[in-house]
Order: structure tokens, then C-alpha cells, then sequence
């Protein structure tokens, strides 16, 4: 890996062989949990350091916010649009 420009056509075909089998076997094994737009949400949030009241920008309730958060609520199409761009990730993530 580390000759980069330098491998050989061999070299750097038992190397796409290796990636393939390394992430056939993770994907098997060890495969990511898909979180729900909720989980989404809070691990953003966490991530950057932010509390329920920083939505309120997007939410513009502090209960919404919370039963959204505690998953009494779905996020609507309109709050992803908007959290994607507060996020800067995509839409599909809310949803």
C-alpha cells in the first residue's frame, strides 16, 4: 500500500482483492447498525456539542423538539430539509 504510484498492475490487483474480502467479511460479521432518524439526530447533536434548545431555531417548540428526540414524533420531510442544512448532511438521514 505504502509504494502508492509504484505498485505494479499485480500488486495493485491483489490489493482491490484484499479491500473486497476485508469489507465482505466486516459487512457479514461485524455489520453497522442502521440508526433510526432519531438516533441521527442526537448523535449529531452530541457530536457537536449541542442541546435540545439549540433547534429550536428549526422546531420552534421545546416539546416538539423533545418528543422528537424521545421518539413520540417523527421528524417531517420539511424539519430533515431544514436539520440537513443546520447539519450539513443530507435530508435522507431524517427521514
Amino acid at each position: 500500500m505504502d509504494k502508492g504510484e509504484r505498485r505494479t498492475a499485480e500488486e495493485d490487483a491483489a490489493l482491490e482483492l484484499m479491500v473486497r474480502l476485508i469489507q465482505n467479511y466486516e459487512e457479514e460479521h461485524h455489520p453497522l447498525p442502521n440508526p433510526s432518524p432519531e438516533e441521527m439526530l442526537v448523535y449529531l447533536m452530541e457530536r457537536r456539542g449541542l442541546k435540545q434548545s439549540d433547534l429550536l431555531p428549526i422546531f420552534k417548540s421545546r416539546g416538539y423538539i423533545s418528543d422528537v428526540i424521545n421518539g413520540k414524533r417523527g421528524i417531517s420531510k420539511a424539519h430533515a430539509r431544514q436539520l440537513a442544512g443546520f447539519f450539513k448532511v443530507s435530508a435522507a438521514l431524517f427521514i
